[in-house]
């Protein structure tokens, strides 16, 4: 169990703005992670092995894509207990994202919205910053998994986002356990636009290609997962749904944010552009998630994430169809409790 009281440290982060707050705390981990100090914060890892995709998680609670994006806390976060890691979005190119400010807490709903935009360093740094981490550098067996999140560059235009994807999967391929495809971020302009029929098609197979000639160069098989967007109507989750099996996608990710405000109207900052994370996501996500588990049948790969602050919470997105979790906003507003609690609570569904 951590030593240090995470009510305390929110109380400091929450008098910070959100991003600076995101920043500082990303640096501290960075600077902690392999000094003896990062015992303060570390936290045994609860084992509840599951294998999907042919990789054994050794739990089924991940960290989402969105809050390491440049790959600089890996070690940090195996210290905490996370059975899986998904780190970036990284494009080819670094960027600076949108303009600030750009992050925006909506207490009230235990919620954030934020407009980052692909704000990362670049592949180069990125790959550096994994080959430089002890979990590659010394892997171990039953060890945690990363997973790497590509996606494109904002200056690209939308018919040649498959380039940069492509480019991005050659360059993370052989030091993922995972690849994800984020294809659903709504801060870079027309990204949600490759969830369409033909878009997706076009660019699935292009990347099932890509990844053959990968796997026959670096003699192994890595996983490729699709995040999408929760704000999706049935006839569009189908559409998705045929498009992974037709090119051989070894599961997807459900959901990214969401840009309905339902849940917030009249909040402070609701009226923020950008993406809606946090408590106000779970019911959307989950239904997404059911719709996808009955268009995949029930052996197809679900990472379920949005809105879970709760092990109750993860429980119930094991129940809408997912068969493993990722959390972002709840460990803001809850601390790396969280991960033990969200882990046990899985652990008693086997029971």
């Amino acid at each position: 169990m951590s030593l240090l009281p995470y009510p305390l440290a929110r109380s400091f982060l929450f008098r910070m703005d959100p991003e600076e707050a995101h920043v500082w705390t990303l640096n501290t981990l960075e600077r902690l992670q392999h000094t003896p100090l990062m015992a303060l914060a570390s936290q045994p890892r609860v084992s509840d092995p599951v294998t999907l995709a042919g990789l054994t998680f050794p739990n089924r609670v991940g960290l989402a894509a969105g809050l390491d994006k440049n790959a600089r806390c890996i070690d940090a976060w195996d210290a905490l207990g996370f059975g899986f890691v998904e780190v970036g979005t990284v494009t080819p190119l670094g960027q600076p994202g949108n303009p600030k400010p750009r992050m925006f807490r909506i207490p009230q709903r235990q919620a954030l919205i934020n407009r980052l935009g692909f704000n990362n360093e670049g592949l180069e740094a990125f790959v550096a910053n994994v080959k430089r981490s002890r979990l590659r550098q010394t892997p171990r067996a039953g060890g945690m998994l990363l997973g790497l999140n590509i996606g494109k560059n904002a200056a690209t235009p939308i018919e040649r986002a498959t380039d940069d994807y492509l480019t991005a999967l050659r360059g993370v391929y052989p030091h993922a356990d995972y690849v994800a495809v984020n294809i659903s971020s709504p801060n870079t302009q027309n990204l949600r636009s490759l969830q369409g029929d033909e878009a997706l098609d076009r660019l699935l197979g292009a990347l099932t290609q890509e990844r053959q000639q990968l796997a026959e160069t670096w003699g192994t098989h890595k996983p490729l997962f699709v995040k999408i967007a929760p704000d999706l109507d049935e006839t569009q989750v189908t559409v998705i749904a045929e498009a992974l099996k037709k090119h051989g996608m070894d599961g997807v990710i459900a959901t990214n944010t969401t840009l309905s405000r339902e849940a917030v109207q009249g909040l402070p900052h609701a009226d923020e552009a950008g993406g809606l994370s946090g408590a106000p996501l779970l019911q959307a996500s989950n239904a997404i998630i059911r719709q996808l588990r009955e268009r995949l049948g029930k052996h197809f790969p679900i990472i379920g994430v949005g809105g879970i602050l709760s092990g109750e919470d993860a429980i119930g997105k094991i129940h809408a169809g997912a068969d493993v979790v990722q959390i972002y906003t709840g460990l803001i507003y809850k601390g790396p409790a969280l991960i033990t609690e969200v882990a046990r609570a899985l652990l008693k569904t086997r029971v």
